[in-house]
Formats: structure tokens, C-alpha cells, sequence
């Protein structure tokens, strides 16, 4: 299927690996010129190498953390009209409730809802002047289906989703979409991080917190990033105009709700 992208741009925030990168890789099979970033200059690099050596498209790739005026300036310097913008941001760290201090607390609010909703007021003008735009938000399984000690995560993107789906129903009319997309046990650095706190809370091995993350998903196995990658790219295509404000969740038929 061809996507009608070819020549567009896109914008990825958090882009050097993980979903991020998967997200930018996937359009740009799809003819995306990219901007990449990442606060990591060397992983930066090696990513932005690794598109350039199996794409023809343009990657630019701008070093900041996007969680700061500083980052976002600087991205929006490189590409301040993109056709696709992919909000990205690391998530915060599992926690008990009563051990997150105040400034913690800030701090996921600033990288997980601020942040992208500063990078959509950005953007969102020239889309509306143009009549095409593509806003992908990366949230979280736990936007929908929370668990105590990812309340900083569920918390702050909860906060994006309402805020993005309020404005969804404004600009739908400009064929300017906002789609969020929901991750569960997508195999990547994260997941890892995450069985290393299994291993913590539970006092296990890895391979049995690694067990349980596999038993834990519907499919019985971890999701590839490259379908995470190829889900964002559709969401992004003329194909996908009319969806808009949309939670999709990409966990292997994990989610147990009926809507």
C-alpha cells in the first residue's frame, strides 16, 4: 500500500532508538525526509548513520532534550513546519506512590504532558495553513489500564490524552489528525529496564521477570518494534484522515476492556 507520504517531513521527538526510532525508520521507508533527536550525541549520530545507510531521504539530527525550551527551540529551529510530528519522551522510572518526592513529580509532568503540548502549538498552525498534518503521540498502556507504581507515568499522559483529544475535535476539520498510540511489552531498552525493577520489587532473576513479561501479554510474546514503527506510519498516511482522537493500543490483545 502506498501512503502518500513520499516528500513529506517529519519530526520524532526521542528518535535516537527505541520506539522513536523504530517510528522514524518506518516513515522514512515510506519517502519522509526526518528530523531525529536524541540528547545522546554519539547514539544520535549512529542512529541518524543508520538511516542514511539504507534510505534516500534527508535525516537531520539535532541533539536536545526535548523536555526543555532549549531542546524544543532547537528542533523547531531545524524543522519548524513539519507535515508529521511524533511526540516522544523517555517515561519515568516505577515508583511507589509514597516515595515520589514533589519535584518528581514536576518533572514527569514537564517531559510526558508539557512538552509534547508545546510541541504541537508549535506546529500545529502551518498544518492548519496547509490543510495536512500528522500528530502521533507515544504514550503508554498505562494511560488506560494503571498500575500503582506507574502512577507518574499513567498520571502525566492521561493529562496529554484529554488535552489532545479536546483539541482533536477542533482541528479535524484542517485534516490535521491526533492519534496516540499505546505501547505495552514492545521489545525494546525499556522493557529491559523494566525487568531489571521486576527483579527489584519481587527479588527474582532476570530471566524469570523476563518470563513474566511474556506471560503477562495476550500473544504470549513481546511486540517488534518494527510493528510499532509500521502502525505509526498508516496513522500518518492520506489513508488515515479520518481517524482522529483515537487511543491505539499496540500490546498484543493484552488491553481487557470492551472500549
Amino acid at each position: 500500500m502506498d501512503l502518500g507520504l513520499e516528500g513529506k517531513t517529519a519530526l520524532v521527538c526521542a528518535s535516537s532508538r527505541g520506539l522513536g526510532f523504530a517510528c522514524a525508520e518506518a516513515l522514512a521507508r515510506e519517502g519522509v525526509n526526518i528530523v531525529i533527536n536524541g540528547r545522546d550525541r554519539g547514539c544520535l549520530d549512529e542512529a541518524a548513520a543508520a538511516l542514511r545507510s539504507t534510505l534516500r531521504v534527508t535525516i537531520r539530527a539535532v541533539c536536545g532534550d526535548v523536555a526543555t525550551k532549549e531542546g524544543r527551540a532547537a528542533l523547531l529551529s531545524a524543522c519548524p513546519e513539519p507535515d508529521i510530528l511524533v511526540n516522544n519522551n523517555a517515561g519515568p522510572d516505577p515508583q511507589d506512590f509514597l516515595a515520589i518526592e514533589d519535584e518528581t513529580w514536576g518533572q514527569a509532568i514537564q517531559a510526558n504532558m508539557i512538552a509534547p503540548i508545546m510541541m504541537v502549538r508549535a506546529v500545529l498552525p502551518a498544518m492548519i495553513a496547509r490543510r495536512f498534518g500528522r500528530i502521533v503521540n507515544i504514550t503508554s498502556a498505562m494511560v488506560t489500564t494503571p498500575r500503582p507504581h506507574m502512577t507518574l507515568s499513567s498520571g502525566a499522559r492521561a493529562g496529554l490524552t484529554a488535552s489532545m483529544k479536546g483539541l482533536s475535535l477542533d482541528v479535524a476539520r484542517h485534516n490535521v489528525t491526533i492519534n496516540n498510540l499505546l505501547p505495552e511489552r514492545i521489545d525494546t531498552a525499556r522493557q529491559h529496564q523494566m525487568a531489571n525493577d521486576m527483579m527489584k520489587r519481587f527479588g527474582i532473576t532476570y530471566d524469570e521477570a523476563r518470563r513474566r513479561q511474556v506471560e503477562s501479554i495476550a500473544a504470549r510474546r513481546l511486540g517488534l518494534p518494527s510493528e510499532f514503527g509500521a502502525t505509526c506510519a498508516f496513522v500518518c498516511s492520506v489513508h488515515a484522515g479520518f481517524m482522529s482522537g483515537q487511543n491505539i493500543h499496540l500490546d498484543g490483545g493484552s488491553y481487557p476492556a470492551l472500549v
